[in-house]
């Protein structure tokens, strides 16, 4: 069975996501949610610091992901999720088993580096 996608998108509408790389410089665990996820702080260079929160529990363990580059949406409007404000949302594949695994670049980039 083929998988069809939601909708169209123009190229305009693309251009509005602002995706970005950056590192990952602390994970821990979000006790304080209902679902299981991680707190993570990553660094976007000169964009700065971003917190937010991912349910990447199921393939990542914190430790595995400091230091580890990744994609994310940095032009989301604030979101509070339980007590922490979410500045940035961090893109990957959605498995079976509802599994993430995230989108991170080949090979090591300069953080902020636009996704285009």
């Amino acid at each position: 069975m083929t998988e069809k996608t939601n909708t169209h998108i123009t190229w305009n509408d693309f251009a509005k996501v602002d995706m970005r790389i950056g590192t990952v410089i602390s994970a821990e665990v979000f006790h304080e949610v209902r679902n299981p996820a991680y707190k993570i702080q990553i660094d976007f260079g000169a964009l700065g610091i971003k917190k937010t929160s991912a349910q990447v529990t199921k393939l990542y363990e914190p430790h595995e992901l400091i230091g580890k580059q990744v994609v994310a949406v940095v032009n989301f409007p604030k979101k509070q999720i339980a007590n922490m404000m979410s500045e940035c949302l961090i893109l990957g594949g959605l498995g079976n088993e509802h599994e993430v695994t995230l989108l991170t670049p080949e090979r090591k980039i300069k953080n902020g580096t636009k996704i285009g």
